[in-house]
């Protein structure tokens, strides 16, 4: 049987920046004779092997552990495409390597386990940990994402991150934090309905229950998560026992809209205009589906001064960038054990302080491109992290 020809993808600007990957490996150090290379080999390396192991922390200082990143996936919840496998994933986690790189300095590698598997990724990350200085989780799908991440965050000794609920949430905050000044409205008396109850939904949600807010109705397909549905997974549940529990809130997303002073949308889907036009006068709308918003921007904006989206081609993306890197830029200078929340609810803060007094309905949080973001959100991490009394260097 004959081969098919492969696909022809050079007229295709997208495929052309990718050929060959979009990251490499560079040495830092000289090897352009043999006494290069008997201080980065052999002999002189055996010193190196031998100080670390009589003193483990320095393989922060003298490897390249203390500042790399894994950034692992099992490509089972690739940002919209869904369980495409962790080859098709690798372009995903390749790009989010440069990222770090290219805004927090930090080094990283992609890692796509041919595993789905909770217990099988688990054991794994484990056995790679001593290799880098942090785990960044990515594009796995919930909820197995949540055991994962907590397990791994016992576990080790060094930061976990699960991007797709942290960072989203974080953005998001800030954001929120940002609207609400522009709406004059109060994070404890804000009426929010989240639609998404996956990784970034529940992520989200329990960062706006940190920052304040007492009445938020949680959305999933089946409608408003309460601890009497019988078809919640522990983290769905553990999150309507604090939300839909304190506020007696049932039914459908039709149900909850009237009177809502803000939607965040996690989950696609669309959300009718005539639900929409029940909000409260003013709302925040933030529509974050990726490349379909849950409330199309036009008529998001007829009814809305504040709309957000997760496109790059609107105003006031939420875009995860604007926090990863700097959080593990931060976590790392401080040689952090984890991540915190109060480092996470630190840097949602500076995001949100970065845009000061240029504060408009068009601009709530800054640009990726913004060199303050990274230094900034880095710099409040590490003094969260020495506050929470997590950080080993000060």
């Amino acid at each position: 049987m004959a081969v098919p020809p492969a696909p022809d993808f050079s007229d295709n600007p997208v495929f052309t920046l990718h050929e060959g990957g979009k990251m490499e490996i560079a040495s830092t150090a000289p090897l352009a004779n043999k006494d290069d290379l008997s201080l980065a080999y052999t002999p002189g390396v055996a010193q190196v092997c031998e100080a670390i192991a009589a003193d483990a922390h320095l393989v922060d200082r003298y490897t390249w552990v203390g500042n790399t990143v894994a950034v692992v996936t099992d490509g089972s919840a690739v940002l919209g495409l869904g369980n495409i496998g962790p080859r098709a994933a690798m372009p995903v986690m390749e790009g989010k390597a440069v990222l770090f790189k290219q805004f927090g300095g930090v080094d990283a590698i992609p890692i796509c386990l041919d595993t789905q598997d909770t217990e099988e990724i688990i054991k794994t990350v484990i056995a790679l940990a001593p290799s880098f200085g942090g785990i960044n989780l990515e594009d796995i799908s919930a909820p197995r994402c949540f055991e994962i991440e907590e397990r791994l965050k016992q576990a080790l000794d060094i930061p976990v991150f699960h991007d797709d609920q942290h960072g989203t949430a974080v953005v998001a905050l800030a954001a929120f934090e940002n609207a609400l000044k522009l709406t004059d409205r109060l994070n404890e008396t804000t009426r929010v309905v989240v639609s998404g109850a996956g990784a970034a939904g529940v992520a989200v949600t329990r960062m706006l229950l940190a920052s304040g807010v007492r009445d938020i109705a949680v959305i999933d397909r089946t409608g408003v998560l309460h601890s009497s549905r019988e078809d919640l997974h522990p983290a769905k549940r553990e999150l309507a026992k604090i939300t839909a529990d304190l506020t007696g809130r049932r039914g459908s997303i039709a149900d909850v809209f009237p009177g809502a002073d803000c939607y965040i949308g996690v989950s696609g889907g669309t959300v009718p205009e005539e639900v929409v036009a029940t909000m409260a006068p003013d709302p925040i709308i933030f529509a974050m589906a990726n490349p379909h918003p849950e409330v199309a921007v036009p008529l998001a904006k007829k009814y809305s001064r504040i709309v957000a989206t997760g496109r790059s081609d609107f105003p006031n993306q939420i875009n995860n960038v604007l926090a990863f890197p700097g959080i593990f830029r931060g976590a790392f200078d401080v040689r952090a054990r984890a991540i915190t929340e109060g480092m996470k609810l630190a840097a949602a803060q500076a995001l949100a302080g970065l845009v000061g007094d240029d504060l408009d309905v068009e601009y709530i949080i800054p640009s990726p491109f913004d060199p303050r973001v990274g230094p900034a959100v880095a710099a409040a991490v590490a003094e969260a992290a020495r506050r929470d009394g997590v950080a080993k260097h000060y």
